[in-house]
This record gives C-alpha cells, sequence and structure tokens, in this order.
C-alpha cells in the first residue's frame, strides 16, 4: 500500500512551519519568529481563545476572514442565509484555493424558517463514465492515484449551488458572485495558515503548466503575506453569473476541462457532466442527550458522527465507567472515546459506499440498538488493533450562515487534499478535485470505482436541533478528522455544555485508522498520554495541525440571538451583525 499524499507531509512539514518557526515569506515582509508565554482570558474558562460572536440579524463562520464577510456583504444588500453560504462559498475558493473551489462538491444540511423543517443537499460528483476498475488496476495497479487527472469526478459544486439557490435563495447569482469577483481581481494577502499549506503543495502546483502559471510566483508558492490574484477564475464567475449552471455543465467551461482531460490522457466526456444532478436527500439522524443531531446519509461519513454519539450514551454503564470518570480531564473518557471512534470507523470502512451501487445499512449503524451491541467491541484495559486500511485525505472548507428569517446553514465543500488534483483548466482559474482517490480498487468492496459512480465522501455538514428548533450548524473539516472532530465538539457542546467557541477551542485527538496511530495536542498528551500509552495506544504529542478546522453557529435557545464560533487552528472567524 501506498503512501498517502497528505498524512506523509504533514506532520513533518506543520511542525517545521507552525509555532516555533515562521514560514521565509512571513520573515520576508518583517515577521520575525516569536514565542512567549500565553496570556489569559479574564472571564469563563481560561483555555478560550476569544469571545463567541453574538448577533441578532444574521451570522456568518469559516475558515477565512474575507470570505466570511463576502456573505455579510451579500446579506446587508438583502440576501437570505442560502444566498451568504454561496457568496462566502465562492470567495473561498479565491482566498482558500488549497481546499474548496468549483472544481470539487457540496454538501448542504439547512433549516427552513419558514416550513420548520430541515432539508439536505447531495452535491456529489460522480466517476467518468468510462472510469472502470479494471482499467485503473491495468494502469495503477493496487490504488486510484492521489493526484492528477485520473484522480478527479466531475464536479458537483456548481450544480450544488444552483440547484440551492434556485429553490431558496433570494438574489440573482451574479449578484451572490460579487464580492468573489472583487476578491479575484483586486487580489488579497495569503493568511497564515493558508500560506503554509500552499507551501507544502509547491511540488504537485509545479506538475501541471496551467497551475504552476496561476498558483506559483516564479516557482514559489504565493506563501503567507503574498497578494494573491486570480482574473482567469474573475472571469469564470462572471460567466456563471451570466449563464448559470450551463456555463459550466453544457458550455465552455466543461469543454474546456474536457479538451483539458484529453490532452492528459484522462477519460472526461462531455457526457460525463450530464450525469450531475444534485438530489434533496433525507438526513440521518440520531438524540443525545435530549438534542436530535442529523448528518448527510452516505456515500458520505455521516453516519459515523451518529454512531460514535450513540456509542458515548450507550456504552458507559455496560463497561462501567462512572459518572466521575464522564469528563473531559478523565484519561478513561478519551480511552472510551477513541475506542468509540474505532469501532465507528471500522464499521465506515466495511459498509461505505454509493448507495445507487450497493445497500449501505446506515439507519442500522446509527440506530440505538446498533450501538448498545457494539459496547462489547470496547476494552477499557486495552487499545484495540486495526488492520491496515486506506486513508483518506482533506482538504475542505466549512461555512456556516444564519439570517434574520431564522434560515440557519451548514455548508461544506471540498476539493479533497490540498489543491485537489493538481489540475487547472486553462483559462477558467480553478483546479479539478482528486476526489477519485476516496475509492478503492479492492475488488468487492461497497466503495470499488466503477463508471458513474459516488466516491466515499468525507466532507459532512453537522446539525442539531433541540425541541424541533435549530440549535447548532457544526463542521469539522480535515479528510477522516471530520466525523471524529464532530463527535468531540458535539460531545464539549452538548455533554459538557461547553459554549460554542469552548467546544472548538478544548483540546482534541486525531485518531488514524489507516495506522492505528494516536495524536493528541500537547497539554491534552503531557496530561495523559502516558496512561493511554500504557493501555497499548501508539500515542504522539501533535500541534492542532491534523484536529481539523471547526466552524460553528448556535441558536441561543432563549433569545433566538446568534452565537458564532471559529477554530483558532485555522485562519477564520465569525462574523455577525
Amino acid at each position: 500500500m501506498t503512501t498517502r499524499r497528505l498524512p506523509a507531509i504533514a506532520s513533518v512539514l506543520a511542525l517545521a512551519m507552525i509555532g516555533t518557526a515562521m514560514p521565509a515569506r512571513a520573515q520576508e515582509i518583517g515577521h520575525d519568529p516569536f514565542d512567549a508565554w500565553r496570556g489569559d482570558r479574564s472571564t469563563g474558562w481560561v483555555g478560550q481563545t476569544r469571545s463567541e460572536v453574538m448577533a441578532r440579524n444574521g451570522m456568518v463562520a469559516t475558515s477565512q476572514p474575507l470570505a466570511a464577510e463576502a456573505g455579510i456583504e451579500v446579506l446587508h444588500a438583502g440576501g437570505n442565509a442560502f444566498d451568504a453560504a454561496v457568496a462566502t462559498a465562492a470567495a473561498i475558493n479565491v482566498v482558500e484555493p488549497e481546499a474548496s473551489g468549483i472544481g470539487g462538491d457540496v454538501f448542504v444540511i439547512a433549516w427552513l424558517a419558514k416550513e420548520h423543517r430541515l432539508v439536505a443537499l447531495d452535491g456529489s460528483g460522480r466517476a467518468p463514465l468510462a472510469a472502470t476498475a479494471a482499467r485503473y488496476r491495468a494502469k495503477y495497479g493496487a490504488e486510484v492515484p492521489e493526484a492528477g487527472i485520473d484522480s478527479a469526478v466531475v464536479p458537483g459544486a456548481v450544480d450544488g449551488w444552483t440547484t440551492l439557490l434556485g429553490k431558496y435563495g433570494r438574489l440573482d447569482l451574479r449578484a451572490v458572485l460579487a464580492p468573489a469577483i472583487r476578491l479575484a481581481d483586486q487580489g488579497f494577502p495569503v493568511s497564515q495558515r493558508i500560506g503554509t499549506e500552499w507551501q507544502m503543495s509547491t511540488d504537485l502546483l509545479a506538475k501541471d503548466p496551467d497551475t504552476a502559471a496561476i498558483y506559483l510566483d516564479h516557482a514559489k508558492p504565493w506563501g503567507w503575506g503574498s497578494i494573491f490574484r486570480n482574473p482567469d477564475l474573475a472571469k469564470t464567475f462572471r460567466l456563471l453569473g451570466e449563464n448559470g449552471r450551463d456555463a459550466f455543465y453544457k458550455g465552455p467551461i466543461a469543454q474546456a476541462i474536457v479538451a483539458k482531460s484529453q490532452k492528459l490522457g484522462g477519460l472526461f466526456t462531455m457526457a460525463d457532466f450530464d450525469q450531475i444532478h444534485a438530489r434533496w436527500v433525507q438526513p440521518l439522524s440520531t438524540t443525545f442527550n435530549g438534542y436530535t443531531i442529523h448528518e448527510m446519509p452516505p456515500s458520505t461519513q455521516g453516519f459515523a458522527v451518529l454512531e460514535i454519539m450513540n456509542l458515548i450514551e450507550e456504552c458507559p454503564a455496560k463497561l462501567g465507567l462512572s459518572r466521575a470518570q464522564i469528563n473531559p480531564k478523565s484519561a478513561d473518557f478519551w480511552h472510551f472515546m477513541v475506542e468509540a471512534k474505532k469501532v465507528a470507523y471500522t464499521d465506515l470502512m466495511k459498509y461505505n459506499g454509493d448507495p445507487d451501487f450497493s445497500k449501505v445499512p446506515a439507519a442500522m449503524l446509527s440506530s440505538k440498538a446498533y450501538a448498545a451491541k457494539a459496547c462489547s467491541r470496547i476494552d477499557m484495559a486495552h487499545a484495540a488493533s486495526l488492520a491496515p486500511s486506506d486513508a483518506p485525505l482533506g482538504g475542505t472548507a466549512y461555512i456556516t450562515t444564519a439570517d434574520s428569517e431564522g434560515n440557519v446553514v451548514s455548508f461544506i465543500y471540498s476539493v479533497y487534499n490540498f489543491f485537489g488534483s493538481g489540475v487547472t483548466v486553462p483559462g477558467y482559474g480553478f483546479l479539478l478535485n482528486d476526489r477519485g482517490a476516496a475509492f478503492t480498487l479492492q475488488k468487492g468492496s461497497p466503495n470499488e470505482i466503477a463508471p458513474g459512480k459516488r466516491p466515499f465522501y468525507t466532507i459532512i455538514p453537522g446539525f442539531v436541533t433541540k425541541d424541533d428548533k435549530p440549535f447548532a450548524a457544526v463542521g469539522v473539516m480535515y479528510g477522516d478528522q471530520q466525523a471524529q472532530g464532530q463527535a468531540q465538539v458535539l460531545t464539549n457542546m452538548l455533554l459538557f455544555g461547553a459554549n460554542p467557541q469552548a467546544a472548538g477551542d478544548a483540546a482534541r485527538f486525531a485518531h488514524a485508522q489507516s495506522t492505528n496511530r494516536l495524536q493528541l495536542e500537547s497539554q491534552l498528551f503531557d496530561a495523559i498520554g502516558a496512561n493511554l500509552k500504557a493501555r497499548g495506544h501508539d500515542v504522539h504529542s501533535a500541534n492542532g495541525f491534523d484536529m481539523g478546522g471547526y466552524q460553528a453557529i448556535m441558536v441561543d435557545p432563549k433569545t433566538g440571538a446568534y452565537r458564532g464560533a471559529s477554530d483558532p487552528r485555522k485562519d477564520g472567524e465569525a462574523i455577525g451583525y
């Protein structure tokens, strides 16, 4: 089994670039390496990084401030939460291109205030119609490639955007895309975390001349503090504003993708774009401590969140855990959380796939009865061993928006790994995804690649309701960290009573199902690492790089005010008015 691209470089380069050493570009623009003791908050939990953002009329939270501002601008212009979500997503394509863009896919769970209900949209892509497993085995051997044209599926993002706005938006697409167009034309300074990820991707970006021409600056990355412009992407957004989805799926953009694919020996044809149609789907759900948690159905990993949360509720008594042991400073509780994650992810790897091609027993796996029986798979004294498996990659942006009418949107989209396939569509300024790398070539797997099939999707927007009202839109981006990360922040919020900012600021773990390697953020490692090692965990101290990027908007049950949160591990913020 080959080493996955992102995990192989992340731990080395993250430590080199974050914290003790600044990127070289940062030093060039006047930032010196800085090391000092951290100050303390004057109220509340001392570990919280910032206050919640509170507002009544509207809110946007995402992983880059300029993108959040784009969403707020659209709200001020008369748009609603759906318009703001797409405006923010378009801006993210400009300012965080390593994570997301119109060459990728989108999933949404949203609360419709007037109809008093949740809706969910699956804007996934699909493999080209010529993408047979036999063809990939003959060309690549045991695994789908992680980069290049054969790692890409047909993008679903633009169809998802236009489907969402066509049904629930208020503004036309031209107005929604205007802030992103301005950002792409005028340029912006690359922010810290994004600049680091850009530098990590230099080798990939250099492989494709069309990519290098835009995403490298004379063979060097557009690092932290650089002013980056993308007029080709601005042109693309103008074209979408004028001609809608057909410009992408029937017109010049699809034609350009096909031409690029043919040049590189890929499989894309115009017929592949006819199969992309976003679907309204029914979210999966489970109850937890008086709340209801909602997740996307397969082919996403949403049911793994529900399975973990059910295990947390069903298993402690069966495993002899006392109430005193269920707290965020208990080594017993952390061991239990990691083992619950292993159980859920083992099921995820065994069962998940495109339900159009195979039956995925998601309802059973996310049920209380199943969790109650699965408790026996957890040993409180010993860490479970796991067979090696493929590791899902990660490069994603999560967005949540809310408006004055009470609509709340949980929105996630991605090109998968950093900068996706590394293949740029010439003249249009965006990269194609490498979501095809999430397929397997293992015969008989529900996730085996096939023509027109949806791959295993790691990206999952979360939503929580209470008493049939919206309570929180939540997301934690970054590959297979998403389900385990959501479970951790939801536990902090729904079980331990953390406010939405504190829920994300608290230390997290990241467990790799592929290697059984457990990372704990440094203070958590210092507190309980030895205890977990004694139980057999392959445990390591880590910084926040692999812990995912969290954003949330909570609706205060008493006042109805919005309470926003943004992860300090990323560059973003929550903005309200």
